[in-house]
């Protein structure tokens, strides 16, 4: 079955594409034969941003929004769903705009994309609202890609006999242990991209919206008194299963922890102390890195390895402070078959499949018995397929590559 997945992630950066064929054999065979990015238009872009930082909306604002993202993943499904790759349905994960958190509990998510737009642009049936169905179970609704990794790196962990992880660098970290016994846990371990992206673009006047190769931290040095201040944050204190978001880590979580010239002293400012822009971005580097640090040698101190994707990936110095952190081989999906900047949308590509059919999504904070198909459709111009189901619902998965086929 050929499936296009679109989305796009807590750094709104883009919308992400995969275009995959699924197969269900001895267990799920995912081949990718095209992943890309379509990107934000500047006015798109801007009213997304707008409602994430909880700008408020009035009801045309809120109409506007869900129109503006589902016509803008209308678009891009049309561009990598071209007439010699037509898919069989397409999964739409749309663009978070707020992930409900008490504590431990989550009590609401909300994805914006009207799918509608998107199935009549490709006369196909569309996946959306992927999340809201474990969070009405009693989940988290997150990290969904635990429900991936389990298959994929089932036999990697058995192979190396220790907990094998993933960790995906968008604007939250997400980490995923799988264990060689078959167990998989996974919870977000706090930003990846959010802070530093937001205060690069702010601190630039928007002339920069992320810090390109890591070029500011690289030219900056590690306030350790922020550093210290920035771990104090209460999520850092919570047990997982856990799950977090934009709307926990803000600009404001900067500021507070740079707090005012006044608190840090007026002599302290006049010294120069006051971190400069390339030592803050140095300083949220490693933020990320000893917090995923952390969070791996609770989870599983005898890991073998850690595969990384996500946007952060391609930032060499968070890449070179988790490598020295972990002290572990650090490997991006790539060298696994999957692009690191399409590891999600093939993840949603494959929890689409699974929905069709009619597989529990089983994730690390779902309580037990309450697992839900996950999904929503919009069937407004065509049914969902036919799918042969996996032969069992934890079916380990295989990522294999054209030549695999030859």
């Amino acid at each position: 079955m050929r499936i296009l997945a679109l989305q796009s992630g807590t750094s709104a950066d883009g919308i992400d594409a995969a275009l995959v064929d699924i197969a269900a054999a001895d267990g799920l065979e995912v081949e990718i034969l095209a992943t890309g990015t379509e990107p934000w238009l500047p006015a798109e872009r801007d009213l997304v941003m707008r409602a994430v930082a909880g700008e408020a909306l009035d009801p045309a604002g809120w109409c506007r929004l869900e129109t503006t993202v589902g016509q803008a993943f209308a678009r891009a499904a049309v561009r990598f769903a071209g007439d010699d790759a037509r898919p069989d349905l397409v999964c739409a994960h749309g663009q978070t705009v707020f992930h409900g958190v008490d504590g431990a509990t989550v009590w609401g998510t909300l994805q914006v994309g009207e799918p509608a737009w998107i199935a009549r642009a490709t006369g196909c049936p569309v996946l959306f609202n992927v999340r809201v169905a474990d969070v009405a179970g009693g989940g988290q609704g997150a990290p969904l890609i635990a429900a991936f990794d389990a298959r994929w790196l089932a036999a990697v962990a058995a192979d190396a006999g220790a907990p094998v992880a993933s960790l995906n660098l968008g604007g939250i970290a997400n980490l995923q242990v799988v264990h060689p016994h078959g167990d998989v846990t996974g919870f977000d371990t706090g930003p990846a991209n959010a802070l530093l992206d937001a205060y690069v673009a702010r601190e630039t006047a928007g002339a920069e919206t992320f810090d390109r190769d890591g070029h500011h931290a690289a030219s900056g040095r590690v306030d350790e008194h922020l550093l210290a201040r920035l771990r104090a944050h209460r999520y850092f204190l919570l047990a997982p299963p856990k799950t977090t978001g934009r709307e926990t880590f803000t600009l404001a979580t900067v500021d507070d922890a740079l707090g005012s010239l006044e608190a840090r002293g007026a002599a302290e400012a006049a010294s120069g102390a006051v971190p400069s822009l390339d030592d803050v971005c140095a300083t949220l580097v490693e933020l990320t890195a000893s917090t995923v640090a952390d969070a791996l040698a609770a989870a599983a101190p005898g890991a073998a390895r850690v595969i990384v994707s996500g946007g952060g990936a391609r930032n060499p110095v968070l890449l070179a402070r988790l490598r020295e952190r972990l002290g572990l081989p650090v490997d991006l999906s790539d060298a696994w078959g999957i692009p690191a900047d399409a590891r999600e949308a093939v993840m949603f590509a494959t929890l689409a499949y699974l929905s069709a059919a009619r597989v529990p999504l089983e994730l690390p904070g779902t309580p037990a018995g309450r697992a839900a198909v996950a999904g929503q459709w919009d069937l407004s111009v065509a049914p969902v397929p036919t799918v042969t189901p996996p032969p069992t619902h934890t079916s380990r998965l295989r990522v294999r590559t054209r030549e695999d086929r030859s």
